[in-house]
């Protein structure tokens, strides 16, 4: 009788996890995590999910385990998974290691450019076995990235504000996979020298560093007035040029592959 082989995957922490077989009952502990198992071919071993898993749409069927802030570890347990997925910035990291000490292993993700979801669809489709849909679905999304980057790499930046919030007035870090996004597709974010994840600036470094772009994350129709602060500032280069931008969130602040 044939043995198989241990499935060996690093993850976006550099920790080495080891399956013996693979998952088939798996816990995803953000959205983003959801939305990639699915793209791997793993969408129908999720036995867990946290609120806000509502991508594709039979996502929404998936038991609940708490938000990824604060998740369940007794509903977790009784779901008796064979692997969980966490989200290294998200997750409570010492909620992470009670699942730990449980003896679950726990693959951390952190995809911080757009390139690193590829490699996760490929790591996923690992863990679950489902290598023969992760793979072309890994590639095709290096396809789309190779020709955004083909458009649009050589094209003058534009410098930009991404807005996360007003008050406090927080925005994102070179670290940050919308900054990474940005790039990619022509600009240049004010604040991608600093550090932190989601950092908080003042009114003064935005208007000093004078944006061509100011965009943030949210529906139209919820807030239609979210970037309206900087419609006073006639000498704001975005404000001559009415370049205010909101985005999907759904879209843009998931380090998935809907990015």
């Amino acid at each position: 009788m044939a043995i198989a082989n241990p499935i060996t995957v690093i993850d976006d922490t550099g920790q080495t996890i080891t399956l013996d077989k693979p998952a088939q009952r798996i816990i995803a502990l953000s959205p983003h995590i959801v939305e990639t198992l699915f793209a791997a071919g793993a969408g129908n071993r999720i036995v867990g999910a946290v609120e806000y898993s509502d991508y594709p749409v039979v996502a929404k069927t998936i038991p609940r385990v708490g938000s990824y802030a604060t998740f369940d570890l007794e509903a977790l347990a009784s779901l008796k998974p064979d692997l969980v997925i966490g989200w290294e910035t998200g997750n409570s990291p010492g909620a992470v290691d009670k699942i730990k000490r449980l003896g679950i292993p726990v693959y951390l993700s952190q995809p911080n450019t757009v390139a690193q979801v590829a490699v996760e669809i490929d790591k996923f489709g690992q863990l679950a076995g489902t290598e023969n849909v992760s793979k072309p679905a890994a590639q095709a999304f290096r396809t789309k990235l190779a020709r955004l980057q083909q458009t649009y790499g050589q094209r003058p930046t534009v410098s930009v504000f991404y807005q996360i919030s007003d008050s406090p007035l927080m925005t994102i870090g070179g670290k940050q996979i919308i900054s990474n996004a940005l790039s990619l597709c022509g600009g240049r974010n004010i604040f991608a020298n600093l550090t932190p994840m989601a950092p908080v600036v003042t009114l003064e470094a935005v208007l000093a560093a004078n944006p061509e772009v100011v965009m943030t994350s949210g529906m139209e129709q919820i807030n239609p007035q979210a970037l309206d602060m900087w419609k006073k500032w006639p000498k704001l280069l975005a404000t001559q040029r009415q370049n205010f931008f909101l985005i999907d969130s759904d879209l843009i602040n998931r380090n998935g592959p809907r990015i």
